[in-house]
């Protein structure tokens, strides 16, 4: 079992590279360019694209905010009809805490991604801004949460839902003794 999801990131890595490296190519970009719009170092970039290293959802967050595009567009790639199952999307975890699974990923004609997200009891995660004019839409599946958006903060329980402009910090807050679990999707700009 161990040895199969061993491979099955390897394969995601793989194709995070490949991913990157078209998205890369596509916007005419080298290297060097890339790494002083993201503030990702060259040659992480260059590991990432060939499949060397398993990149952090910080590191994937500055490219994907350098190259203006969703989170979820270096994610896997989807057929016409997609099942997203418990435990089998693009998962990125920081720091134990946050646990940020791809159920669908971005695509150009809904402007749309949607992903699964755990914090542990008593864990505060504090989101990068996404970039300018995406929406989030966040749904309490399970637990208690406090979500700051800017200066303010909201306390959502198990059903609630909110919705703000994700260019702006924000943080969740887990206060409660058992994982929270959110939807989010988020809506950008196509």
């Amino acid at each position: 079992m161990k040895e199969q999801e061993d491979m099955q990131t390897k394969e995601v890595i793989l194709q995070v590279g490949q991913l990157l490296r078209q998205i890369r190519n596509e916007q005419k970009l080298s290297l060097e360019e890339l790494a002083k719009k993201t503030g990702v170092s060259k040659l992480t970039l260059g590991k990432i694209e060939r499949g060397e290293t398993n990149p952090t959802l910080g590191v994937i967050w500055k490219i994907t905010k350098g190259l203006s595009i969703p989170l979820s567009r270096l994610m896997v790639i989807e057929d016409i009809v997609n099942v997203a199952r418990c435990g089998e999307g693009f998962i990125i975890e920081e720091n134990q805490m946050w646990r940020l699974e791809t159920i669908f990923r971005y695509k150009k004609e809904t402007g749309l991604e949607m992903h699964r997200a755990c914090l542990q009891p008593y864990s505060i995660y504090e989101a990068e801004p996404h970039h300018e004019g995406a929406i989030e839409f966040v749904t309490v599946m399970k637990g208690k949460i406090s979500i700051q958006v800017g200066q303010e903060m909201y306390e959502l329980n198990e059903f609630d839902s909110i919705q703000f402009e994700a260019n702006r910090k924000h943080s969740y807050e887990n206060t409660g003794n058992e994982v929270a679990v959110l939807h989010l999707t988020m809506k950008y700009l196509s």
